[in-house]
């Protein structure tokens, strides 16, 4: 008779730790001048804060998080396609490309067909803002939408995410 334990037998410690779910935070144009740019509309806080505070909610809610910007489009397009093929939900704050952009409109609905969650993410909201910034070309391919509440936008993202994931 073998002595070795089948796997479904062996106790939980030894067992591999389960990966905690990815998400990657991505933002778009002109968000690595946060801080600087408009404060009054964006705040003070810098994309380097974001990203400590975004490790840190993370972190408490469970999930691997991955914050990034960029301004340029393919850039942030890639990444989406990153996020399909590796699993990843996705936080996005698309900035400017929210009213135009329809590769990052299709590249986002790439992930919500692959069963992944987008939330898309505005630190204002564009509602209340110029004409121009009411339609987003995202929000019709997002899991939903959360806007107006500066970097607390960012953290009803994730625990929007951390609460829709099998446990």
């Amino acid at each position: 008779m073998d002595s070795a334990l089948p796997s479904a037998a062996l106790p939980s410690a030894a067992l591999p730790p389960a990966a905690l779910p990815r998400v990657l935070v991505l933002n778009g144009p002109n968000l690595g001048r946060l801080g600087v740019r408009e404060p009054e509309v964006y705040g003070h806080a810098s994309m380097a804060d974001l990203e400590s505070a975004a490790a840190t909610w993370g972190k408490e809610l469970g999930l691997e998080v991955d914050v990034r910007q960029t301004d340029a489009e393919s850039e942030i397009v890639g990444w989406l396609h990153e996020a399909v093929d590796a699993g990843a939900h996705v936080v996005l704050n698309p900035a400017a490309f929210t009213h135009y952009s329809y590769a990052l409109r299709d590249a986002a609905a790439q992930v919500t067909t692959a069963d992944l969650l987008l939330v898309e993410v505005h630190l204002s909201n564009p509602a209340t803002r110029e004409t121009f910034r009411h339609y987003s070309v995202v929000a019709g391919v997002a899991t939903g939408t959360v806007a107006g509440f500066g970097f607390d936008s960012y953290r009803l993202a994730l625990s929007a995410i951390a609460t829709r994931l099998p446990r």
